[in-house]
């Protein structure tokens, strides 16, 4: 016989489970949730881009010197990276759509502060923010794509997801060079603003509510990870303009040191309360998954600082014009990737996967080759078309591999690796290629732009590697 206490209990129960819709969604319910979704990532990633083109009118007008404006960027990057980890198991305890419509907030605003910034100060001040901002949002895109799509058409909706990540890298560029030749630098953050606007109101529609965690993470799991990332991560960021002086030794081997104690703080911590709980890398499809997105984000963000300075120092290209020579890139990505998201609702997507790396090594090497005085332009974009190609292959077969199969409970924190490690794999590749070019560039001249994506290539061939040991687990899902 049930006591009131227990009634009283299970109505309360039943009151919240009537709160929260049924999962996955009905399609039509999911395709408008990510669609709502992928706005807010588009602006996310042509904000890493647009800014870059911008970077020497700001520079001019807020008589900013080469150290200060680095930061600009810096301050980004770090305030971004460093918090996903944890920003990602926020929104398995919170809720991803309120972690969601917290950070576009916060993007909105501090872009708006951008763009009305005096003064370098304030400008890095505001990118910081606005760094916090992406970082709140960008894994709940992929959470909740996990959560409200039926199995066999999560790598159809992670398509769609890397057809925006394509198009955004064509459009940054594009509109960057566009918007700094025809109006004015605060133009590149103010167009931030209407776009942030439209995400929140379509995500607030669209975008349902789910059941929180009830379980309390780990308070020292956030503080322990938020340092030694911190430290890995501000080291590798300053270890060229330091000259790798033996303090930036000091802080990247402390970094790492406090990593190794939180994965032993995670290990003994339950599933529920851990930041990134352990178990997760037991599972191949997720531990190799993460290997092969680091080699991913190593070689997209390294890549294009080369290649924009060999076009523009070389070719004597103005951005927009350089610009354009990698659009086949992002016009092929953007058109292949939905496709190659339903092949793998079909078929095994670590194939695809291995053959998308393969291509992006290819074409990497051919870029690199390419990439002198005497070759004619028609190589690089034929590498850029390969590029392509290899783009549409590793993304939503990779996502979909490393993450379809977790368990929703699960969803934030392995997005919010899956997000941390790419974070970390660019910041490794730009200060490897940039380091590369800067040991290079007084030996052999400009043929150094080229010899920088060389490591690159290796990676690339690692992380194929990598795709190919990531067996799915499918039957592990439901723990």
């Amino acid at each position: 016989m049930r006591t009131p206490e227990s009634q009283k209990l299970t109505r309360r129960g039943q009151r919240a489970e009537g709160k929260y819709p049924a999962l996955p969604l009905p399609l039509p319910q999911a395709w408008r949730a990510l669609v709502a979704l992928c706005i807010g990532f588009f602006m996310i990633l042509l904000d890493q881009t647009i800014v870059a083109v911008a970077t020497p009118a700001f520079q001019a007008e807020l008589h900013a010197d080469y150290g200060q404006v680095l930061w600009v960027t810096s301050a980004y990057l770090l305030a971004f990276a460093v918090p996903l980890m944890v920003t990602g198991r926020l929104g398995d305890r919170f809720g991803p759509k309120n972690l969601y419509i917290a950070g576009m907030t916060i993007f909105t605003l501090s872009s708006l502060a951008c763009g009305l910034a005096g003064s370098i100060e304030t400008l890095i001040a505001a990118r910081a923010v606005q760094g916090i901002g992406g970082s709140l949002l960008t894994p709940q895109t992929m959470s909740v794509i996990n959560r409200i799509f039926p199995r066999d058409k999560r790598g159809a909706a992670l398509g769609i997801w890397g057809a925006t990540a394509g198009i955004s890298t064509l459009a940054g560029p594009l509109l960057g060079g566009f918007i700094t030749q025809y109006a004015t630098w605060q133009w590149v953050f103010f167009i931030n603003v209407p776009i942030g606007v439209l995400s929140v109101v379509m995500v607030a529609r669209w975008v349902p509510r789910f059941q929180p965690s009830r379980e309390r993470i780990n308070v020292p799991s956030i503080v322990l990870s938020m340092v030694a990332m911190t430290m890995v991560i501000y080291g590798i960021q300053e270890g060229d303009p330091a000259g790798w002086a033996p303090w930036i030794w000091v802080l990247l081997l402390g970094g790492i040191a406090l990593m190794v104690a939180f994965v032993w703080l995670q290990s003994r911590l339950s599933a529920g309360s851990a930041l990134v709980p352990i178990a997760l890398f037991a599972r191949r499809h997720f531990a190799f998954g993460n290997a092969s997105i680091f080699t991913m984000g190593f070689t997209i963000a390294g890549m294009m600082v080369p290649v924009m300075m060999f076009l523009q120092e070389v070719h004597r290209f103005s951005p927009l014009k350089a610009a354009f020579v990698v659009t086949p890139m992002a016009i092929i990505a953007g058109i292949m990737a939905p496709f190659v998201g339903r092949l793998v609702d079909r078929y095994e997507p670590r194939r695809f996967a291995v053959l998308g790396f393969c291509l992006m090594a290819i074409g990497v090497a051919s870029l690199a080759l390419s990439m002198r005085a005497d070759r004619p332009l028609w190589m690089m974009i034929g590498a850029f078309v390969i590029l392509g190609f290899g783009n549409s292959f590793v993304w939503a077969p990779n996502s979909t591999t490393t993450l379809r199969d977790l368990p929703p409970q699960f969803a934030g924190a392995g997005s919010g690796m899956y997000n941390a490690t790419r974070q970390l794999g660019a910041v490794t590749g730009a200060a490897v290629i940039a380091a590369v070019v800067q040991a290079r560039v007084g030996v052999v001249g400009p043929q150094a732009f080229g010899e920088s994506l060389l490591p690159a290539v290796v990676m690339l061939m690692l992380g194929a590697v990598a795709s190919g040991m990531a067996r799915q687990e499918a039957s592990r899902g439901d723990e």
